[in-house]
């Protein structure tokens, strides 16, 4: 059973806070328990989330005003029953760094294989687009995962 997802990119201000905003604000709809967090590769710590992220989610009724940025650290890979990740090289550095993670580590895009390119530094556009990838993937494993 699925009871721990973490979403991984680079920065941890734009593409893994979108994912575990969303996926946290569906949850606690249908009044599910699951800890969703996210963290980065190489994280900007203790930024908080890009200003487009949080106007964007803003629509959705979301706020992440709250979010930091966290460095990915082996405990996070340990507790994490799933790990989502936004490009095929976010997985294998995980793998590298953490090589008994193989096999719960995986791109958010896996089930229409796509990758979800970095947002940061563009238009308030490109977020959209990526918000839209990120709704597809989250769409795609909920199909396939019990509970979420």
């Amino acid at each position: 059973m699925i009871e721990r997802i973490l979403f991984v990119c680079v920065g941890n201000i734009c593409r893994s806070p979108m994912a575990e905003a969303i996926l946290k604000h569906r949850m606690a709809n249908k009044g599910l328990n699951i800890q969703i967090s996210s963290a980065g590769l190489a994280a900007l710590s203790d930024k908080s989330a890009s200003k487009h992220v949080q106007s964007l989610l803003k629509s959705y009724q979301i706020d992440v005003e709250s979010h930091r940025a966290r460095q990915l650290t082996e405990a996070m890979v340990v507790e994490a029953d799933l790990i989502l990740t936004m490009e095929e090289t976010h997985k294998k550095e995980i793998e590298r760094l953490y090589p008994y993670a193989c096999g719960k580590v995986f791109l958010l895009g896996k089930w229409s294989n796509f990758e979800i390119p970095d947002p940061y530094g563009g238009a308030l556009q490109y977020f959209e687009q990526i918000l839209q990838l990120i709704e597809l993937g989250l769409d795609d494993w909920q199909k396939r995962l019990c509970k979420i």
